[in-house]
């Protein structure tokens, strides 16, 4: 039998009053390991969870339990804490930081579990956290597949806790570890993010295969080739392969891909049926991280000479003006190969 590990009081914020941050809230409370606070921009979503425990505009019917305090102050919801979980969109991260870093306690674990790669910088979430905070803190990652109004139902999912650093990795399974939810822990941190932002991307081409009609046949094929996308960059840069074949890679990408509430796969298949993204982005106000990072993706894949076909035609679609149908045209067209090849690099 493995040993017990040692039971560890800890101080948890999460940063950030979406979906995600307040699933995760509820999660940290239930194992019960220490007090727990919610952050969020002040204006009305902060002000309706602090009176009604609740964020219509966010999750509806989810109440938040009273012994989570809220706060809208950075210096009140961070002070003494000892684990922060940072649920704030990636292209806005560098940005949050300035207001946050002063008020972040020397020592902390700060766990991101945004899924994006930054625009222009190319940089993923905890090293835009490690940019900012220095040695001062302790950057993670928790990821995988986890769609947020069924963590709210509190029905059964897993998660990956992943830090260079294996006793945060543990720190962050007991802190998070509710009776829904079940937490792994690795060291590739890289591994981890990584697949957690690229998956966005491909679940927007596994939209649009459902956009137009081309049947479950032809998305299952995006999902394997687009792992296998991923996977290449990933050992190009540096990542594990066997991170793209656990929780936080293909668990994740095939939640992103089938489920009918991702936001990615969601804008694919509105770009497939022929709408606008702009129409798109007014007609449901959602944040697609997907569309940013097939930016970065494609700047990635040419720095370090990887192949990645289907995030190149996603890439095309969306700042080349490809049209939809001929993109997959062209994906059918290429040249057949191999199942499998490594990275050109390796």
């Amino acid at each position: 039998m493995r040993p017990m590990q040692e039971r560890v009081t800890e101080r948890i914020t999460v940063l950030g009053c979406g979906q995600m941050g307040l699933v995760m809230a509820d999660a940290a409370l239930a194992a019960d390991i220490g007090p727990v606070r919610l952050w969020g921009m002040p204006g009305p979503q902060v002000a309706e969870l602090r009176s009604h425990r609740t964020n219509t505009d966010r999750l509806q019917h989810f109440m938040l339990d009273e012994q989570v305090e809220v706060h809208d102050d950075p210096s009140a919801a961070l002070a003494d804490a000892t684990m922060v979980l940072h649920a704030i969109p990636v292209q806005v991260t560098a940005e949050a930081w300035g207001t946050f870093a002063p008020h972040v306690p020397d020592g902390a674990v700060v766990a991101s579990m945004s899924k994006g790669i930054e625009v222009g910088t190319c940089r993923l979430p905890t090293q835009i956290l490690s940019d900012v905070l220095g040695d001062r803190a302790v950057p993670a990652v928790v990821s995988g597949p986890t769609i947020a109004t069924e963590l709210a139902r509190r029905q059964p999912a897993v998660m990956v806790a992943a830090c260079e650093d294996e006793a945060i990795a543990a720190r962050l399974q007991q802190a998070l570890h509710a009776p829904w939810l079940r937490i792994y822990a690795t060291t590739d941190v890289l591994g981890v993010e990584l697949a957690g932002a690229a998956k966005n991307v491909i679940a927007i081409a596994a939209g649009m295969c459902d956009g137009l009609g081309l049947g479950d046949n032809a998305k299952s094929a995006v999902l394997a080739r687009g792992l296998a996308e991923i996977t290449r960059l990933g050992e190009a840069m540096g990542a594990q392969a066997e991170t793209f074949f656990g929780v936080a890679g293909v668990g994740d990408l095939a939640t992103t891909c089938f489920s009918p509430h991702g936001r990615n796969r969601t804008f694919g298949q509105a770009l497939g049926e022929g709408e606008l993204p702009d129409a798109f982005f007014s007609r449901t106000g959602s944040t697609v991280e997907g569309l940013a990072t097939a930016q970065s993706l494609a700047v990635l894949a040419q720095r370090h000479d990887v192949e990645m076909p289907i995030a190149a035609a996603i890439h095309d679609v969306l700042f080349a003006d490809v049209p939809v149908k001929r993109a997959f045209d062209e994906l059918m067209a290429r040249n057949m190969g191999r199942e499998w090849h490594r990275a050109a690099s390796q």
